[in-house]
């Protein structure tokens, strides 16, 4: 279903917050269907089998690279961490698809402002920085990413790209659509804010941009009518 948008969101049992409200901004704006599928390493068994690296930050560092395998190959997909807050309707990027690509993403071209980012762990600074943070997958083009590849290739080699012929197969996103908090300036038409540094469920973030609207958001994934 073309109208159908799969979204694949980044699960980490550090911020467990951070999927559910991302989830609900998501289906609050969008005016077409969603179908979400949380990317859990214990729900992967022997799909995903590497060990933790010391440099990655989330559990999901690696393991967003199986989404192609994970859809047979077929269709169109969207992977997204999960310390995101859609401001926008989602169909509006969901419309962006172009057959020409093999995966499409916002092309950061920034060095980290900060050395560390949250729980303390370690901004590690690479070339393509942040362009795997959202990736809109065009899963019949991207048969290199298969289950033992993902499973045994360097961080840089998934991070970067490596798995295409060219960096031509590699579409180019408006910056809106993976807006860095902190990196950039407050921009108020930004589609889709990411808190890179940390969300502002961690208590040195709470009061970053936006941090507003996700704490708004994060009430009304809690909220209930009452009789």
């Amino acid at each position: 279903m073309d109208n159908l948008a799969r979204i694949f969101v980044g699960f980490d049992s550090k911020e467990v917050v951070a999927y559910h409200v991302l989830t609900q901004s998501i289906i609050e704006h969008s005016s077409i269907p969603v179908a979400f599928s949380p990317i859990v390493l214990s729900n992967l068994g022997d799909l995903f089998t590497r060990e933790r690296n010391a440099l990655q930050s989330t559990e999901f560092s690696f393991s967003r690279f199986l989404v192609p395998h994970l859809c047979n190959y077929e269709g169109w997909s969207i992977f997204m961490d999960c310390d995101m807050l859609a401001r926008t309707d989602i169909a509006e990027l969901w419309n962006l698809r172009d057959d020409r690509y093999a995966a499409m993403c916002v092309k950061h071209d920034y060095q980290p402002k900060v050395e560390t980012k949250f729980l303390g762990q370690t901004q590690t600074k690479y070339q393509k920085k942040n362009w795997s943070s959202l990736i809109m997958f065009n899963n019949a083009k991207c048969r290199a990413l298969t289950k033992e590849f993902v499973n045994t290739a360097t961080g840089l080699e998934l991070h970067q790209f490596k798995w295409l012929e060219s960096d031509d197969q590699i579409g180019e996103l408006p910056v809106t659509w993976n807006y860095l908090v902190n990196e950039y300036d407050h921009r108020p038409d930004a589609k889709i804010v990411h808190f890179t540094d940390g969300g502002p469920y961690f208590d040195e973030y709470r009061n970053d941009d936006y941090s507003e609207e996700w704490f708004a958001m994060r009430d009304r994934v809690l909220s209930v009518q009452q009789k």
